[in-house]
């Protein structure tokens, strides 16, 4: 066949529908993703960081969701709460560290309070205004603490103990309905003894977050993978299946891995998670940005944070169970880091794969249509979650994505 001109290639092929492939303006135009921060992931909940994180009273970690920075507690009470990291005075971030305690006194402040460094404004683990320096003085009684206090955002702790937040207060929805049936096949899994991490990682990428979603959600991809070739392709792999769920969720069913095929591998059956058959493999994709990978003796966990158009931070969590022997949480490091780990067999490659995608689809490049139009029964290398996710995408977004200037909702009708 030969190549393409400019018009054959920008033309979709008549056997394909709308919802077999998407326009890669998407991925690339600015306008496209300020819409989806205000559309999407400013409407979302999202697990944002594991309880085991916080692990005593006071501790807390800081993030951002759709550029608002947030910080997250565990008070006193034992209870963990988020609030906007912003405080109401001056509009000035009031932790800068990733993550500690307010245990112990800081230079700018009394122990057990957040203090904003800018002018000294002290707030407790509720989020109430605890002091304001030279209060009577310059505000007399027209301002007082009880009128100020920081934003609160809710907040759930669920699933395997993730904290889950949303910038949304009128979200009708909680995380369980958020959720709805899409990680109920390794709830049990998650639920049954208290969980750990033991490894996090994070890479910055030059590429849209939709695409490192697109490579989570679909296998076909797996021939780049001689470690998941060489252990997974068997008849019961290419059976797995690719399950949509509400919400734009996508669940890929379990089959068993046969660790002992690769060199110097061994089965992972001992340490499998509490009700997790040995060596088997589910994995939960999340609309907007999540993904929950329980490999037998370990679960990883993807939370992204989009940060441009062509650029996406992706945390990486690797989780075992918290009584572990030091024995078992090694082995447990070993199986998680040889696959997972910033140097192990797949990871470094999904993202080289996703790299490649953001270097073709900068922002201006012309636009091209991306095919995810495989259907294999909805099996393994069925691109069926992609599809779903686009769906949900456009549902939100109102834009039809195989041509992002009309409206889905009118292309629906």
């Amino acid at each position: 066949m030969p190549s393409r001109n400019a018009a054959q290639w920008n033309t979709p092929p008549n056997s394909l529908r709308i919802d077999e492939f998407v326009d890669s303006r998407i991925y690339s135009d600015p306008a496209i993703f300020e819409e989806e921060l205000e559309k999407i992931w400013k409407k979302s909940w999202l697990p944002v960081c594991h309880e085991s994180e916080l692990p005593e009273p006071y501790d807390f970690r800081t993030l951002t969701i759709a550029r608002e920075p947030i910080l997250v507690v565990r008070g006193p009470d034992n209870k963990i709460r988020a609030f906007l990291n912003v405080c109401p005075h001056r509009g000035m971030l009031i932790e800068r560290r990733p993550s500690g305690s307010f245990l112990e006194n800081q230079a700018s402040g009394n122990p057990k309070h957040m203090t904003c460094m800018f002018h000294g404004w002290q707030f407790d683990m509720k989020g109430n205004c605890a002091m304001i320096t030279r209060e009577k003085e310059g505000y007399q009684d027209r301002l007082s603490r009880k009128d100020l206090g920081l934003r609160e955002l809710r907040c759930e702790t669920t699933f395997g103990n993730f904290v889950w937040v949303t910038l949304d207060d009128n979200n009708t929805q909680s995380v369980n309905d958020w959720a709805g049936d899409a990680l109920a096949c390794i709830q049990k899994n998650l639920d049954a003894e208290p969980l750990e991490v033991f490894h996090y990682h994070k890479a910055i990428i030059g590429t849209n977050y939709k695409l490192w979603h697109d490579t989570n959600s679909e296998f076909y991809h797996d021939y780049m993978h001689y470690f998941n070739r060489i252990t997974g392709f068997t008849p019961e792999y290419f059976a797995r299946k690719n399950v949509a769920h509400k919400n734009g969720h996508v669940v890929v069913g379990t089959f068993e891995v046969q660790y002992e095929k690769y060199q110097l591998g061994k089965s992972r059956a001992e340490l499998s998670f509490p009700g997790l058959p040995p060596n088997q493999w589910f994995m939960v994709d999340l609309f907007p940005g999540a993904n929950f990978n329980l490999r037998g003796s370990a679960l990883r966990v993807d939370v992204m944070t989009p940060l441009s158009a062509d650029t996406v931070m992706i945390e990486f969590r690797g989780l075992g169970l918290k009584r572990d022997t030091a024995e078992e949480r090694m082995r447990r490091i070993e199986h998680h880091n040889s696959i997972w780990g910033p140097f192990g067999r797949n990871l470094h490659e999904d993202l080289l794969g996703v790299a490649g995608q953001g270097s073709a689809m900068l922002p201006g490049s012309e636009p091209r249509r991306i095919i995810q139009a495989r259907h294999e029964n909805e099996t393994i290398h069925d691109e069926v979650g992609m599809r779903h996710f686009y769906q949900e995408w456009g549902r939100r977004m109102n834009r039809l994505p195989s041509d992002p200037t009309r409206k889905y909702m009118e292309a629906a009708e």
